[in-house]
């Protein structure tokens, strides 16, 4: 990793050490436009049959979607994220969180790049980054 990730990247580790209720480090913002298609990761890499969500907030650390189906805390998933301007094809990511919420589950997430160092890519992280720019541009 570069020298100039070591900040991002100590952020990320503080947040990861404390407790589940404190782990959000960043404000999410509304992002229901964006399309987004989950599927969790089988053996080998390979994605398990997709299903579309709908987004409801997210940053560059993670994303909430509202999915038809319950899927288990700690499950692998890719994410598709598409929206205007965006597509994000394979964007990894892990799920803490799965509670009923309206007319499904609600499914918090947190991206896999940011979980530890050897998964850091700036490429994804740029990615992200821009659009949780657009959001928050959209919210503020």
């Amino acid at each position: 990793m570069a020298s100039g990730n070591n900040k991002d990247k100590k952020t990320v580790d503080a947040a990861m050490a404390s407790k589940p209720s404190d782990r959000r480090i960043k404000e999410r913002f509304p992002a229901t436009c964006l399309n987004v298609q989950l599927s969790e990761r089988g053996f080998f890499g390979r994605g398990k049959n997709p299903v579309s969500v709908n987004c409801l907030d997210m940053n560059r650390y993670g994303m909430a979607v509202q999915c038809p189906r319950p899927v288990e805390p700690g499950a692998r998933l890719y994410l598709q994220i598409r929206g205007k301007y965006i597509n994000e094809p394979r964007v990894a990511a892990r799920v803490v969180r799965c509670q009923p919420w309206r007319t499904g589950f609600r499914v918090s997430v947190q991206f896999s790049y940011c979980l530890d160092q050897k998964r850091y890519s700036r490429a994804v992280d740029n990615a992200l980054s821009r659009i949780e720019g657009f959001y928050s541009r959209l919210a503020g």
